[in-house]
């Protein structure tokens, strides 16, 4: 999966409008890393376009469908819940109207900086977690598979249609707001990286220490407490960790759902359901899907560039209604 990851990433910086050939990028690698004059055997134009165009939007592309893909797979085990992910639950289209607020009425909090966008995904994210979770408990106590995904998407139509209001608001700020809606890597750069790069390391790591809590929580409360497990507090705490994940990818690209479905599931059929694999397979092949669904969105229809959301949910759309009405409704 590391292997192929590299590839994708490698196959996405190549191709576009100008095509850089695998041994181009290599020297312009090289050139980077080692400080090596390479002007004799690569165009300065192409370095230009490789360092900060292409790489940024790859390298994104690929840690935020990492990012999204871990955040599925915890709150699929924590709800026990297949059909459970950060888009079906709301969270993502509550990360984009919380970035969206932020937004529109200009706050600024000079502490934060660059993190007062992630730090409003993630409040966004987690205050539709809170209120699907208490919903679904309300109508029903045994908080089934049903009535969690129903909740999540009626929570998820209603942050959409309040982006939709705050668009036609404040029209000079419609161009982000709807960017949001439909999800776009186009224009990030590197610090954009960055910040997701760290956010992605450190939450991967913190997940990775609970690897037995989650394997224990998929069979069940009980199950998971009777082996020592503290549900409330690990349940609350990897419920954290998802929507801190989701709110910071969605806060830069927008609302790109279906990856932290697929992923998950494509995961456990490689590796099966251990999380101790699960977790950084569902990482490299969310992140590789991701750059993939990105480079389809801006090559397919060139010059023309289809928002990677819509790519995502043609390929995630018959894949979720497979696994609900095939083999996901069997065992709910």
């Amino acid at each position: 999966m590391l292997i192929f990851s590299i590839l994708v990433i490698c196959l996405a910086i190549g191709i576009g409008s100008v095509h850089i050939p695998l041994k181009e990028q290599f020297y312009i690698f090289a050139g980077k890393i080692f400080s090596i004059n390479v002007e004799d055997k690569v165009n300065m134009g192409t370095v230009s376009i490789l360092t900060t165009v292409r790489m940024p939007r790859a390298i994104l592309a690929f840690l935020v469908g990492g990012g999204l893909a871990v955040a599925g797979v915890v709150t699929q085990s924590i709800l026990q819940n297949p059909l459970a992910s950060s888009y079906t639950l709301g969270v993502s289209s509550g990360a984009a109207l919380g970035a969206a607020i932020i937004t529109v009425c200009e706050i600024s909090v000079p502490v934060l900086g660059l993190f007062l966008l992630p730090a409003g995904g993630f409040i966004g994210g987690f205050i539709v977690v809170i209120f699907v979770i208490a919903v679904s408990q309300r109508i029903d106590h045994g908080v089934t598979s049903y009535t969690v995904v129903l909740t999540g998407m009626v929570a998820s139509m209603f942050t959409n249609a309040i982006l939709t209001l705050l668009s036609v608001l404040f029209v000079k700020h419609e161009h982000h707001i709807i960017g949001w809606t439909l999800g776009s890597f186009n224009g990030k750069r590197w610090y954009h990286v960055w910040i997701l790069l760290v956010a992605d390391i450190v939450i991967l790591i913190l997940n990775m220490k609970n690897h037995r809590e989650l394997d224990a929580l998929s069979f069940g409360d009980e199950h998971a407490a009777s082996l020592g497990v503290e549900v409330a507090k690990i349940k609350k705490r990897q419920l954290l960790y998802a929507a801190f994940l989701t709110g910071v990818s969605v806060c830069f690209t927008g609302t790109i759902g279906f990856i932290d479905l697929i992923a998950p599931h494509v995961s456990r059929k490689i590796v099966g359901a251990t999380h101790r694999w699960t977790l950084p397979v569902s990482f490299l092949l969310g992140g590789s899907l991701m750059t993939i669904a990105d480079l389809v969105a801006r090559t397919a229809l060139a010059p023309l560039e289809i928002p990677v959301g819509a790519v995502t949910a043609l390929i995630g759309a018959p894949f979720f209604m497979w696994l609900y009405f095939g083999r996901g409704r069997s065992k709910l």
